[in-house]
């Protein structure tokens, strides 16, 4: 779900209390707020109690409710909104999962440059789900969402261009964008960035930073990466590891910047 889009104005109105109080960790005060100004129809604050909802913050989870304000601050064309609910649609969450739906919602909100709902099109034309399948759509799609720092998109785009799905195959390209996802904490990126370093596609190859990676990307929980790295020890000195080890610390203290 798309985090809450909380705007201060100057006026005290209900949805800027809901805003101050949320910002406080008073999520039941701003609940009862944000309440308030969504019976009125403010858009704002009918996306921000269906993320609430969805989240279970300041009240019980319940993807019905978050359904309904979501669908009710969509209708009135928030982006933010129609992306949560594609998202709801594509999941069942608080309705029927329905693809058609997820995609409808979803082209709504990333024609008015979402880029959360830009990368989920992207997704859906690459797997055929609510629309036929279009690769060249895929990356249309993905690129834009890419360009605006969205990581999952970054890492499709990675994907495209490392298997040439709707481009030319482009080691270079792929590599550029799995690096950009994988320093965002994309484990996926980390693992596909260990493997282009492993076999030398895109970059030099460099076991040592391929162990890096791969220790990055398991430690984020990817299972393969955990595998793949301690299958790659195996042919590593002692110096090696200590070299790779010395860069995970690095990578860490610097928050995965600057890092590859």
């Amino acid at each position: 779900m798309t985090l809450l889009c909380l705007t201060s104005g100057v006026s005290a109105s209900p949805f800027e209390e809901g805003v101050a109080k949320y910002k406080n960790a008073d999520y039941m005060g701003a609940i009862n707020a944000w309440r308030l100004a969504a019976a009125t129809g403010n858009a704002r604050a009918q996306l921000n109690l269906g993320v609430m909802y969805a989240k279970g913050q300041g009240v019980a989870q319940d993807y019905t409710e978050a359904f309904k304000w979501s669908r009710l601050a969509a209708a009135q064309g928030n982006a933010d909104a129609q992306s949560n609910l594609g998202v709801m649609y594509a999941k069942g969450q608080g309705v029927a999962q329905d693809y058609t739906e997820a995609f409808k919602w979803s082209r709504l909100a990333a024609a008015q440059g979402n880029a959360d709902a830009q990368s989920n099109l992207g997704v859906m034309y690459a797997k055929g789900q609510g629309v036929a399948q279009d690769y060249t759509e895929a990356f249309k799609w993905s690129r834009l969402a890419a360009a605006q720092g969205n990581a999952d998109a970054q890492y499709s785009l990675g994907v495209m261009y490392d298997g040439g799905q709707g481009v030319a195959q482009d080691y270079v390209e792929a590599f550029k964008w799995y690096r950009l996802a994988a320093e965002q904490g994309d484990a996926d990126a980390q693992y596909s960035l260990g493997v282009m370093y492993d076999e030398g596609q895109g970059v030099a190859q460099n076991h040592v930073r391929a162990y890096t990676w791969w220790s990055l990307s398991a430690a984020s929980g990817h299972t393969n990466a955990k595998k793949v790295r301690e299958l790659a020890a195996k042919n590593m000195t002692s110096q090696q590891i200590l070299e790779a080890q010395k860069m995970i610390r690095e990578c860490q203290h610097k928050k995965l910047q600057a890092c590859t």
